[in-house]
């Protein structure tokens, strides 16, 4: 469901039509354009939003406005707004993103943000974005958004933030690099000059120039306070008296005035003033409701002629705001002179949104109302809305601001507050609220009619969400539970979903028979998963879930990895990019994933160019077309090919950055990242971080084996098998023989092809290193028989020279001749970087080969320097190692002398 934009948010505000002209300010504008950021950051009353609206009217590049709320602090509402506002001047960019924010399960923020930024580099003009009352924003969260749109900002684009307090930007950083326009209050302040021309031409006065640099010396060129002594002036007598009196602290200053201009008022626009003060954006039907009065836009029109602080939203002039420091005096007036009428305004507020189909601001003010059973109505009823938008914080938000006990006794709303629970990753707490809505069904038999007495005291405003929440509850226990690891729990819900739930709630069965496929998948029953996951996605699809559908492909391809199926995994993740383009959405969410997928077989097939090309497709595609654990798998993905390619210390940063992206999802994590690294690190002779691992993760050769630990077994036998070559204990290379024996049993048993392939090739480099050369080739030739049909490579490949001397007994033995060979000639490949160690004096270390790569292509320093995620100045110093060793000077000779050491 389309999250509604409210439109006035992204008009900019009129310029007035006695405007001061500030062209110092304007012409540091215009020089800052150059730039990435404009900071324009001072306390209320200061000119802000009317300097950039009155600039962005004479601007040569096209301007986009969003001036932010409160309610922008929820991620996916204030990026749903940043796009449609780009929108307004760039039409059709960000669609995608849009429909992702929209999506049951959006992307990460930097995803959307990369896709976002690669959309606005195709702009072919270049244009401005504004975001207006920025100090309203206090998430972290938004904070972070702007930190990496600064990063990777386009040419095209420039940013200017008006706030009244410093941002948590890079801000040192954005100076040190010139990337920064900065117009504080100093800057801001009305000068003699300009104080003299607003107070007499504009305010209408007729002052002295004695009395205007009286008033502009004690207002220190504040411009609301010079408005606001303007206002208060008109009609005074003893004028010198009253500038006289002007004096003291800011804060005084402005109740002072605004008591002698509410003070000079008709009771009857007093009270408009102070009653309409609870709204943030003034209409004048919803004025009237608010006040009881029928003439809202004759006063709303009244007002903004006398420069009563009324700033239009449109060009209609059909709504408005009030300056927001004049609106928070006139609340603070309210409260202290109509105390008893503040709840009955935001009661009526909220009505008249909740008529005019505004249900946020509807709850807002039910809320603000303290009429909490109302907005826990209101609430409930925007549920499934809020799920379709995924806006989980906003729900949160609300759900904190009621009290406990109107929550505990709707079930529809504690089970609401346990899904956005969940999607915060708040577990303990979700189940809570999952208990609580259970109790109020636990007395029914088969929990499908609503239950009458003893429990009176239930509430349900949403009739048909109650109807489903049987349903609902057990698959959110479903999830729970597969997230814990808990496959009987898991399996136990979901088949409750599919008890209780109609043939015709595709979405909620189709989601339990996937989970179904996930327990099963925990456990190492991989064909029953296969089969379950399968059918429960065919479900999901018929009901629409086409994104999920195709992301959905990653449990059966890896499945079918494991299985030792590669051919049957390609085809599945082709048919998910089928299915993407079937439905004229080559980029749809998920897409990404089938292409880390697909990059990881080509890799195993040993064309590490295609391979690398899959995952920079991805990327570029953008991370907002692929699933949360995306970001991690191509992290993996990458660091796999970097191994491939000889460069362990590039592989262990990135598993690394992985380790730091996992997020804990329903898949089960056969192949945690720790146990990659061990790999990585037993590869480069650090074996005593190896044995560290071992004993932090509890592993030992003596261990009951499972599937989920299967991986870090076959690891812990590799650790194994390295003490014993380094310093040929027995003990050792006995225990990993046993321990390879049994995980074979174990992975024959489960049908785990892939797996015993692996667990063969370590089985047969454990005989020949124990000197059993007759049975390292029984189990090479069973690798090898199960290998061949489906074209694996670097799993032999990657086992270095020991697994090539066993080849080559394997050939002069005429086992798998052909297919050894092919082998072979991969190994010749792998061993070029040794012939040009022979060559340089000093070799090339694993980091400077990674570098010299990325030399031969058209990237950038600073390209090659984000790719690495190093930084420049490390770049340069691998850079000058490297002209050192190839005896060259420049980048052109270097990549001629690797070409002819055939270093690439």
């Amino acid at each position: 469901m389309n999250m509604p934009i409210l439109a006035t948010k992204l008009y900019i505000p009129l310029p007035r039509t006695k405007a001061i002209l500030r062209p110092d300010l304007t012409e540091r504008m215009n020089k800052g354009l150059d730039r990435k950021l404009t900071l324009i950051s001072a306390s209320a009353g200061f000119g802000k939003t009317t300097l950039v609206s009155e600039w962005a009217a004479v601007c040569e590049r096209p301007v986009a406005w969003l001036s932010l709320d409160e309610g922008d602090n929820d991620p996916i509402r204030f990026l749903t707004y940043l796009v449609t506002a780009v929108q307004k001047i760039a039409e059709g960019i960000g669609e995608g993103v849009l429909g992702a924010l929209k999506s049951s399960q959006p992307p990460s923020t930097e995803s959307i943000l990369t896709i976002l930024a690669n959309e606005i580099s195709t702009v072919p003009y270049k244009f401005v974005l504004v975001l207006d009352d920025y100090h309203v924003i206090d998430a972290k969260r938004i904070d972070d958004v702007l930190i990496f749109l600064l990063e990777n900002l386009p040419p095209q684009m420039h940013l200017i933030v008006a706030t009244r307090e410093n941002p948590q930007f890079p801000l040192a950083r954005l100076r040190a690099r010139d990337q920064l326009t900065e117009l504080r209050a100093t800057d801001l302040r009305f000068t003699p000059g300009e104080a003299e021309t607003f107070l007499n031409q504009v305010m209408g006065l007729v002052l002295s120039a004695n009395e205007i640099t009286a008033l502009e010396t004690r207002t220190e060129g504040w411009i609301a306070g010079l408005q606001l002594a303007a206002l208060s002036m008109q009609g005074c007598e003893d004028i010198p008296a009253f500038i006289r009196a002007f004096a003291g602290d800011n804060r005084y200053i402005v109740d002072y005035l605004v008591e002698e201009v509410l003070q000079r008022q008709p009771d009857h626009v007093r009270n408009f003033l102070l009653q309409t003060s609870i709204l943030d954006r003034l209409h004048g039907p919803l004025c009237d409701a608010v006040t009881g009065q029928e003439d809202g836009n004759a006063r709303l029109d009244a007002l903004e002629r006398g420069n009563y602080f009324v700033v239009p939203l449109d060009d209609r002039r059909r709504w408005y705001r009030y300056h927001h420091l004049f609106a928070e005096v006139l609340s603070a007036h309210l409260r202290e002179d109509q105390p008893d009428q503040v709840a009955t305004l935001h009661w009526r507020a909220s009505i008249w949104y909740e008529q005019h189909g505004s249900p946020v601001d509807a709850i807002r003010h039910g809320l603000a109302a303290e009429d909490f059973a109302r907005a826990a109505g209101l609430i409930e009823l925007a549920l499934p809305a809020m799920r379709s938008s995924r806006q989980e914080a906003a729900v949160c938000s609300w759900l904190k601001a009621l009290p406990d006990e109107i929550v505990r006794c709707r079930p529809v709303l504690s089970a609401g507050y346990a899904w956005a629970l969940l999607a915060c990753g708040e577990f303990e707490a979700a189940l809570d609220r999952l208990q609580d809505a259970e109790r109020w069904l636990a007395s029914t038999e088969d929990m499908r009619e609503r239950p009458e007495t003893p429990f009176a005291e239930m509430v349900v405003v949403d009739e048909e969400e109650f109807r489903r929440l049987p349903g609902s509850i057990s698959l959110y226990r479903a999830a729970f539970a597969q997230a814990l690891g808990d496959v009987s729990a898991t399996m136990k819900y979901a088949r409750r979903v599919l008890d209780l739930v109609p043939e015709d709630d595709h979405l909620l069965r189709g989601s339990a028979a996937a989970l179904l496929g996930l327990a099963s998948w925990t456990s190492g029953d991989l064909e029953a998963a296969h089969r379950s996951f399968t059918d429960g996605m065919a479900i999901v699809q018929s009901a629409g879930g086409i994104s999920d559908a195709i992301g959905g492909a990653i449990a059966p391809a890896d499945i079918r990895i494991t299985q030792g199926r590669l051919r049957q995994a390609m085809r599945t993740y082709e048919r998910g990019l089928q299915l993407a383009t079937e439905q004229g959405d080559p980029a749809m969410r998920g897409t990404a994933d089938m292409y880390v997928g697909m990059s990881q077989l080509y890799r195993e097939h040993d064309d590490l160019h295609a391979a690398t090309q899959y995952l920079l497709r991805s990327k570029e595609q953008g991370e907002h077309t692929g699933f949360p654990q995306n970001r991690y798998r191509w992290h993996v993905a990458m660091a796999r090919v970097r191994e491939a390619q000889g460069d362990l210390d590039g592989a262990l940063d990135l598993l690394n950055e992985a380790e730091n992206l996992y997020v804990s999802d329903f898949f089960p994590n056969v192949r945690p990242v720790a146990a990659l690294k061990t790999r990585v690190r037993v590869a480069q002779g650090r074996l005593d971080e190896a044995f560290d691992w071992t004993r932090e993760h509890g592993l030992s050769a003596r261990d009951e084996l499972c599937y989920q630990r299967e991986f870090e077994h076959i690891t812990l036998a590799r650790v194994l098998l390295a003490r014993y070559n380094k310093e040929r204990a027995d003990h050792s290379i006995l225990e990993a023989i046993e321990l390879l024996k049994r995980l074979l049993q174990a992975a024959e048993e489960g049908e785990r092809t892939g797996s015993v392939i692996e667990i063969l090739i370590v089985q047969a480099l454990a005989h020949h290193m124990h000197g059993d050369i007759s049975a390292a080739l029984v189990s090479l030739d069973r690798a090898l028989t199960l290998a061949e049909p489906e074209g694996y490579v670097r799993i032999f490949v990657d086992e270095g020279r020991p697994m090539a001397a066993l080849l080559e007994a394997a050939v002069k033995q005429g086992i798998a001749m052909n297919y050894v060979r092919r082998l072979l000639s991969a190994f010749g490949k792998a061993e070029v970087s040794t012939l040009a160690k022979q060559v340089m004096s000093e070799p090339l270390s694993e980091r400077e080969l990674g570098v010299l790569r990325l030399l031969e292509t058209d990237l950038s320093g600073p390209d090659i320097a984000r790719e690495l995620m190093i930084s420049l100045n490390t770049l340069r110093t691998h850079t000058k190692n490297i002209y050192d060793k190839l005896e060259v000077n420049n980048r052109r000779s270097a990549v001629r002398r690797a070409e002819e050491l055939d270093l690439f």
